[in-house]
């Protein structure tokens, strides 16, 4: 999907930043024509899961306890 150049003006900074983040090139629709905006290098990093920040102490106890816990109990159908 492309942005038109007003849009881009009102989030410039916000979108120049998400394209260094996500790498993702962003296009903008001119005139009738695509411009696009893409970072120079690739991002050297690797998956997004590697690009989360860790996060220490959320989790207490063992991480591999939480896939045997039976929630079928909680759950409803209906939610009304």
């Amino acid at each position: 999907m492309a942005l038109t150049a007003s849009k881009l003006r009102a989030n410039v900074y916000r979108l120049l930043d998400q394209v260094l983040e996500t790498g993702e090139p962003l296009e903008i629709e001119r005139n009738g024509k695509l411009l696009v905006i893409a970072p120079k290098q690739p991002r050297e990093e690797g998956s997004i899961w590697e690009r989360l920040p860790r996060r220490q102490g959320f989790i207490v106890g063992d991480p591999d306890e939480l896939i045997h816990i039976d929630w079928s109990s909680e759950w409803n159908p209906d939610p009304n």
